[in-house]
């Protein structure tokens, strides 16, 4: 995958999320919650355009790592919002799941070349 279609996955997985916290129930817990992952899918988003730019290859994996981070902090968000029944729209809280687990996929995979290929260099 080039970078750039990364960088419009993780967008549109940005969008996607501040549409879809739009249904959420409105509660402290469905408020909290739905706040929380605009901020950390945002964040990957904005990571990754950080990592894009990184000064050396540390710079780059240090930002993927975070990019990871908010990924996973979002896949434990849906799930909670999912299992305390805060969405009415169970296919849009999966369909997010499904796109968050294959994002964290790439992320793995690129922060563990990118680790191979720093300590190569040492």
């Amino acid at each position: 995958m080039k970078p750039i279609e990364l960088e419009d996955r993780l967008i549109q997985f940005a969008i996607d999320t501040i549409i879809f916290c739009k249904t959420i129930e409105k509660s402290f817990a469905g408020d909290y919650l739905s706040k929380q992952l605009i901020r950390s899918a945002s964040a990957s988003a904005l990571n990754y355009g950080e990592a894009r730019s990184a000064e050396s290859t540390r710079d780059f994996l240090h930002k993927m790592k975070i990019c990871l981070k908010e990924l996973r902090e979002c896949l434990i968000n849906l799930k909670i919002q999912k299992g305390a029944k805060l969405v009415s729209k169970v296919e849009s809280v999966d369909k997010l799941l499904k796109e968050n687990n294959e994002l964290i996929s790439i992320f793995v995979i690129s922060v563990k070349t990118s680790t191979s290929k720093l300590k190569a260099k040492k």
